[in-house]
Formats: structure tokens, C-alpha cells, sequence
């Protein structure tokens, strides 16, 4: 059974996508320590990525090929300062050299090193990129991975997912709500409960509960930084943002300095339907932006729903009263839990299953933890999320049946 920790669904990273960006960069970057381990940078003359399927035809929109660059150096996409981003690249645009992982230079022709091929057909996944080599001794080498949705990356020729972490046994293991079900009738306890006994065999209590907090804190962040950047988008589309002026809109001329100053602000705001439905889509807006940016966001479950559940959480935050540091953590982790049935019994990929592998897994996220939050129980927090993925069926009608099947 396929072991997902909340912190696979919910991965810090950099926009404006997990599978087209997040993917490829942690997919170069693990290529080369294989490849050190296995052989030593040393030994490389030379380098080149070739992309296939999805990742070459809309790759240069997504900045993929910037991704597999900076994966490239040896750039952790998770800490990485997003504005040195273009200077990094830049820098190795002029001097046609790159440090491998940061310490092997080889020179490097960026129009040479990655390329879109749009003419094979990939036969297994259509995120695939091939890693090429060329050896000081003559030697020709390489190896095809794949970004197969949210983050997520795989190695051709391995049975596994590749990740960082080893996983021991847990003792709820849960492949699809019905395990879930069961789990809480058994043992009487809530699913953030089960997930975070889980976690606990990862995880120390600390580590879970801070990495909880600094996902949030991302999350509030960009809903932040989002709501409060004009301009355009890049990209060359002269896409105007829009959240910063929803967001002024709606404040009605309210000042403040800091992000504090501004949540005091919302939390004092009139609940009715309409204001905070408006607020809701201006957080979610807000987010988008930032991912759309090459902006510090995280995946939930992927960078392109990426808005759907910190919006929602914020929503808890400003319009819920005596909302607690635990009321976010167990929102975090009952929405991580049903992301992860999703990526387990379907897709989490809008390559493999459209619009609502993504959308669709995120608004049920959202709505199985609010419903918990709110005081619903196990039972009703499942049958929210299958109300929400439901709700999306005009998306993609392939991925519904197999989705909502998660579910049942």
C-alpha cells in the first residue's frame, strides 16, 4: 500500500506548477545525486534534458525549463529565494557554465540543454523527461523519469515513487475511505487523529506540529502577498492581477502595515454570505497570482488548485470564532487525508485526469476539513468531500467515476 504523508500532498514549493515545475526541478536534482553516488559529477562532460509529451508542449508557459536548471545547481525548490530565481538563471544564460549540485562545472548552452521535443509521443506518462550524459571517457548515458502530478516525481525503472524520506509501517493504513470508516468505528477516533498517529511514525510530535505551522504560514503568506501586488502577470499574455483590487474593494478604504494589522481587519468584517464568498474567492485569487508568479506557494494537493484550501482555511481563521493553533493542524491533516486517497486510488495529475484531478481533489479536501472543524464527524466529513468532488463533474466526466470511486 502506497505510504503518502500529509507533507507529500501538502510540499512547499515554487509556481506556477507542481507537475511542470516542481516536478522537473526535484527530478534533475535527484537525477545528478543518483548519478554522483552511483559514479561521480566528475565524470560528466556534458549534460542535456530532453522533455516529452505535456512537459514539452506547455513547458516554456510553466517555466520548465528554468525549473530543470535551477534542479540542476542543486537549488532546493522548497527553501530557494524565489527572486533569485531570474538572476541564477541569467547568470548561467551569459556564462554558458553550470555548477552541478553546485560544485562540478560543465558548459552549458541553454538552448542546447533542455529541450521541448513535441514530435515523440511519450509511451508511459505524458510528464516524461530524459536526463542525457556524455562521460570524459567517451561514454554515452541516460535515464527517463517521470512528474506524475503534485510534486510527485518517479524514476523509470523503479517500482516506488522517489522520495527523500523512508517510510516505516504505520498502523492505519488507509487506502480508500472505507479504510477510514473502519479505522474510526474501530478505534473511535476522529481522521485528523488517525492521520496524525500516522504521521507519528514518520514524524516526531514537533516536527509534525512545526511543519504543519510553516505550511500555514506559507499559505497565509502568499494569501498576503497576493492581495497585495498590482500589475501584470508574466508570461507576455498582459494578464492584469486582480485580487490587490478585490481586496481593496472590499476594505473600503481600512489602513493598516503589517498582515496582522490587516487580519484583525478582516476578522471584524460582516459575515454575510455574499462579503465572504467575495473574501473566499479573493484569498483563493490571491494565491493563484503568486503561483502564477513564480511565487513561494504550497501544493494542495497540486500548484495549479493550489488556492482552494488556504483559502478555505482562511476563511476559518477570519470569519470563525475562537479558532485555535489545533483547529489549523487538524484542518491540515484531515485535508491531507483525503488528498491522499485521491493520489492513491486516481489521479492528483490534470495530465492523466483533467481540470479535476486537481480542482476537484482540492474542494473536496477543503470541504471534508471545514466540515470537521465545524464539528462534523468522520462520516460526514467523507461524504463532504464526495459532495464536492461531485460538484465538478462538468470538468471531466472520466475522472469523476474513477475520483468519486475513491470514496465510496
Amino acid at each position: 500500500m502506497e505510504k503518502i504523508s500529509v507533507f507529500d500532498i501538502f510540499k512547499v514549493g515554487i509556481g506556477p506548477s507542481s507537475s511542470h515545475t516542481i516536478g522537473p526541478w526535484r527530478a534533475a536534482g535527484r537525477f545528478l545525486k543518483y548519478f554522483q553516488d552511483d559514479f561521480g559529477l566528475d565524470e560528466i562532460l556534458s549534460l542535456r534534458v530532453e522533455l516529452y509529451g505535456s512537459l514539452a508542449k506547455t513547458g516554456v508557459g510553466h517555466g520548465t525549463d528554468i525549473a530543470v536548471l535551477m534542479g540542476l545547481t542543486g537549488a532546493d525548490v522548497r527553501t530557494f529565494d524565489c527572486d533569485q530565481i531570474e538572476p541564477t538563471v541569467s547568470q548561467i544564460k551569459k556564462s554558458s557554465k553550470i555548477k552541478l549540485l553546485g560544485t562540478h562545472e560543465i558548459p552549458l548552452k541553454f538552448e542546447e540543454c533542455v529541450v521541448f521535443n513535441m514530435k515523440t509521443k511519450p509511451r508511459f506518462h505524458p510528464n516524461t523527461m530524459v536526463f542525457y550524459v556524455r562521460l570524459k571517457n567517451g561514454r554515452k548515458m541516460s535515464e527517463k523519469w517521470y512528474s506524475i502530478g503534485g510534486g510527485f516525481i518517479k524514476r523509470a525503472k523503479s517500482d516506488e515513487e522517489d522520495s527523500e524520506d523512508f517510510k516505516a509501517e504505520i498502523p492505519f493504513p488507509i487506502q480508500k475511505a472505507e479504510d477510514l470508516l473502519n479505522w474510526h468505528k474501530e478505534e473511535e477516533k476522529s481522521i485528523a487523529d488517525i492521520c496524525l498517529i500516522n504521521e507519528l511514525h514518520w514524524k516526531t510530535l514537533e516536527e509534525v506540529r512545526s511543519g504543519l505551522n510553516q505550511i500555514w504560514n506559507v499559505m497565509r503568506d502568499s494569501i498576503f502577498r497576493g492581495a497585495h501586488t498590482d500589475g501584470e502577470l508574466p508570461g507576455g499574455l498582459k494578464v492584469r492581477r486582480r485580487a490587490a483590487q478585490i481586496n481593496r474593494s472590499l476594505l473600503n478604504g481600512k489602513s493598516y502595515k503589517t498582515m496582522d494589522e490587516w487580519i484583525k481587519i478582516l476578522q471584524k468584517q460582516p459575515r454575510d454570505m455574499n462579503n465572504v464568498t467575495s473574501w473566499i474567492s479573493c484569498f483563493a485569487l490571491a494565491v493563484n497570482e503568486v503561483n502564477a508568479s513564480f511565487g513561494r506557494i504550497v501544493t494542495a494537493p497540486t500548484n495549479g488548485a493550489a488556492g482552494v484550501v488556504p483559502a478555505v482555511l482562511m476563511y476559518l481563521y477570519c470569519f470563525q470564532d475562537d479558532v485555535k493553533e489545533k483547529d489549523f493542524q487538524e484542518f491540515l491533516l484531515v485535508a491531507g487525508e483525503i488528498g491522499s486517497i485521491f493520489k492513491k486510488g486516481a489521479t492528483i495529475s490534470a495530465a492523466a485526469g483533467g481540470c479535476q484531478a486537481e480542482i476537484g481533489v482540492s474542494s473536496a479536501m477543503a470541504a471534508a476539513a471545514l466540515t470537521h472543524c465545524l464539528g462534523g464527524n468522520t462520516r460526514q466529513s467523507v461524504m463532504a468531500a464526495e459532495i464536492a468532488m461531485e460538484h465538478h463533474l462538468g470538468l471531466t466526466s472520466s475522472c469523476w467515476w474513477s475520483c468519486s470511486n475513491s470514496l465510496h
